[in-house]
């Protein structure tokens, strides 16, 4: 098949900025990596964009836009095509050597056994903007056969894997806001699924405790003492006990558990909570991978990482030791599967969201 370059555009549950990325692909098994670049939100953004997930809440109809969702649309659409432009002058390209943009938009909402899933983006605008050919609203289709439109990024995890060569069995795990795996077990179909809160409840508990948007390199958790109280508390919670294939809101989790606690405890017991419910994911999944690839914000956080090792018993590496991404794998996905879209190829599987079938998704928009 015929190598197509393609640029992904990802603005995650962590609300930190757009990650751009540049691949050629055919779309199944040839995957070369390009350059990639990032675009940070202001604090002014992240303001809007959080405002714009509390209005979210009541939402019914997808399309609607309530509230401040129409300013918040524009925002990410906006710097969304920024991202791009800066891009392009950054690396001397022109629209005309890209052959589409993938544009996965900001997730507001993802209710999928409401069939309901809401990413905020105008792709018809920014493929205007551009000048390029635009592929966006990836997850609708898949939620609306029954699928739980999530995880999207598991073709791709299959395929970086096959390019690289490994062979044995192996689980990718991308640690955003939510957390998610991709088990590539030998001899059985890969699954995947959404399996915990990712770096969302501590995102929170930074900004509200202290006004930073994170724990850098996990400094405030490391300092702390996991409260196996709280820790059971936010464990029991009945998202753990539904098998895969299942996804999550980034807001499906609250972190009252650990309000009465200090900051630097209540930052190591969410960091707990984040590995063992992506280890408790694994077992329920009956997959037992020797090998852990960490991708994501969470590939940053030394904390998170050791727990992880600690309680998988398995070796943990971050994306970057196998020569891949861990900021901008997610952009990288959403380029490629904007090439499988266009040639019609299945973005989902039943291992994967559950869905019925194989199934194509995303819309194409022209300039």
């Amino acid at each position: 098949m015929t190598l197509m370059r393609a640029l992904g555009l990802m603005s995650g549950t962590s609300m930190d900025g757009v990650d751009v990325a540049l691949i050629e692909t055919d779309g199944d098994r040839d995957i070369r990596l390009g350059p990639q670049s990032f675009l940070p939100y202001g604090d002014e953004d992240r303001a809007l964009l959080r405002a714009a997930l509390a209005d979210a809440v009541a939402l019914t109809d997808r399309d609607a836009r309530p509230g401040v969702l129409a300013a918040a649309e524009k925002l990410v659409t906006d710097r969304h095509a920024e991202a791009v432009e800066s891009f392009l002058r950054e690396y001397d390209l022109s629209p005309s050597d890209i052959d589409v943009v993938g544009f996965h938009g900001q997730t507001v909402l993802h209710r999928p056994q409401q069939k309901l899933t809401v990413q905020i983006g105008d792709g018809a605008l920014l493929a205007r903007r551009l000048g390029v050919p635009v592929i966006h609203d990836f997850r609708a289709r898949d939620v609306q056969a029954g699928g739980q439109g999530a995880p999207l990024v598991p073709v791709f995890h299959r395929a970086l894997a096959q390019a690289s060569g490994i062979e044995h069995s192996v689980a990718i795990v991308n640690i955003g806001g939510v957390a998610n795996v991709t088990c590539l077990i030998a001899g059985r179909d890969p699954v995947a699924f959404d399996c915990g809160p990712g770096n969302a409840l501590i995102d929170d508990l930074m900004l509200t405790r202290t006004g930073a948007p994170m724990d850098r390199d996990g400094a405030t958790a490391r300092a702390g003492r996991a409260d196996e109280a709280a820790l059971r508390e936010l464990l029991d919670h009945p998202f753990f006990s539904v098998p895969p294939p299942k996804s999550l809101d980034r807001n499906a989790f609250s972190r009252a558990p650990v309000e009465r606690l200090s900051t630097l405890d209540a930052a190591a017991t969410l960091v707990e909570f984040t590995a063992e419910a992506i280890a408790a994911s694994l077992r329920l999944a009956q997959a037992s991978p020797g090998l852990l690839i960490v991708c994501g914000g969470g590939a940053r956080n030394p904390a998170i990482l050791a727990a992880l090792a600690r309680r998988t018993n398995a070796r943990v590496e971050t994306a970057a030791h196998f020569g891949w991404s861990p900021d901008a794998m997610e952009a990288q996905a959403f380029a490629y599967l904007a090439v499988r879209s266009l040639q019609g190829l299945p973005l989902t599987f039943p291992g994967t969201t559950g869905a019925p079938a194989p199934m194509c998704g995303g819309v194409l928009e022209m300039p």
